[in-house]
């Protein structure tokens, strides 16, 4: 079976490019979720339930379960995804994805999930702004600027959408966490201001999680620290 690596938020598929390159396996798929690299089909509104239900769709497709991994809104919509299909989850590992009716959304998210801020922030987002943006997470700065370049218009409107379908996602979808059966493991960027490390444990503690490992690194644990979330993702995989 194949291993999915969904991104979150403001990704693409080219956010698993460096884990990519520590794996050992080649059966591994990045997936752009629909507004993030890849085009929206008509009526598709970037809510975070159509999110799920595409991928849901999407791993159908597949014929077997996966190891599924998610990164920050990738690790929430994932999660989601294991908690209402166990049957398309093999394993599934993720992290800086907080999803906990105690979390409370930081300062940018909540400019976002306000219609008229929202919509003023993203008209200012020059690409070089959001290099400064993702670059102030200690991400290096060619990552940050190639991240930035890649957010057109339609990500933009697509992150407003799923921002705003998301002001009370910790306490909608914390409950169904129970539901998960696949063996998880968190891995957290300790040092993230915006989804503090306390929230990887109680997602950690919520999946019944067999680990729940710190990195010390930023949010982006995936962008910097590439080759140790490869290592724990293969440990994870070859044990289940």
């Amino acid at each position: 079976m194949p291993a999915v690596l969904i991104h979150g938020v403001p990704d693409t598929h080219r956010l698993w490019d460096g884990v990519r390159r520590h794996l050992s396996r080649r059966d591994v798929e990045a997936w752009d979720l629909p507004g993030f690299g890849a085009p929206r089909a008509e009526g598709f509104n970037s809510t975070k339930d159509e999110y799920v239900d595409w991928l849901i769709e999407r791993l159908e497709s597949v014929g077997e379960p996966v190891d599924l991994v998610g990164h920050d809104w990738g690790c929430i919509l994932t999660a989601r995804v294991a908690s209402l299909r166990p049957d398309l989850v093999k394993t599934w590992s993720g992290g800086n994805g907080p999803i906990n009716g105690a979390y409370r959304w930081h300062a940018l998210a909540e400019i976002w999930q306000d219609l008229d801020k929202g919509r003023q922030f993203m008209a200012d987002a020059t690409p070089a702004a959001l290099g400064d943006l993702v670059a102030g997470f200690d991400v290096p700065a060619e990552l940050a600027s190639e991240t930035a370049g890649r957010v057109d218009e339609v990500m933009k409107d697509s992150i407003l959408k799923l921002y705003q379908s998301a002001v009370t996602v910790g306490a909608e979808w914390e409950p169904g966490l129970a539901n998960v059966q696949a063996p998880s493991l968190v891995f957290w960027g300790a040092l993230d201001p915006a989804c503090q490390i306390e929230f990887g444990h109680r997602l950690g503690k919520s999946l019944r999680a067999v680990d729940v490992v710190e990195l010390d690194c930023n949010h982006w644990t995936v962008l910097q620290k590439p080759a140790a979330v490869a290592s724990l993702l293969e440990a994870h995989w070859s044990t289940y």
